[in-house]
Parts: structure tokens; C-alpha cells; sequence
């Protein structure tokens, strides 16, 4: 596990993508991974990539978006944490 300071410092190296613009290709968001995230992947195709608005991260990649950390998996944003560097 990571030190608070060490934490906060990768928070802070993950880039700031601010709320998805509606008219931009998105990815889907899932926050309760345990009940949507299986639905949703049985109408989406595996996909190795996350778009949002408009820019493509590749399979494994992290951004921050408002008060969270996302991670893509196949083609879907997760929340994967906190994006409170105070608070990591």
C-alpha cells in the first residue's frame, strides 16, 4: 500500500478530464461495478480502449473525473477511488 504523500502523488500525476461531454464519444461510467458493470458488458462489445470526450486511453488507463478516479477495463470506465489528493 501506498504512504498518504505517495499516494497523493499519483492522484495528482493522473490527468483531470472533467465531466463527459454528451456530444463527445464516451465510454460508459459504472459505479457500483458489483451490479452494473455485468449487465452492461453483455450488451457492449470487449473493447482494449476507453474513449472520453473524444480521446481514446488504452486498456488499464487511469483519469480523474470530478471526485473520482477511473480505470478503463475493456472498454468501460470503473471507479476505481478517490481523486481527493488530501485524502487519498
Amino acid at each position: 500500500m501506498l504512504g498518504k504523500g505517495r499516494a497523493a502523488d499519483v492522484i495528482a500525476s493522473i490527468p483531470d478530464v472533467g465531466d463527459q461531454d454528451p456530444t463527445s464519444r464516451n465510454s460508459p461510467v459504472v459505479f457500483d461495478a458489483d451490479t452494473e458493470e455485468e449487465s452492461l458488458r453483455q450488451d457492449l462489445p470487449d473493447e482494449a480502449a476507453c474513449y472520453f470526450n473524444d480521446v481514446n486511453y488504452p486498456d488499464g488507463a487511469y483519469v480523474k473525473s470530478g471526485s473520482v478516479v477511473l480505470r478503463c477495463d475493456s472498454g468501460v470506465w470503473v471507479e476505481a477511488g478517490p481523486a481527493d489528493t488530501d485524502n487519498p
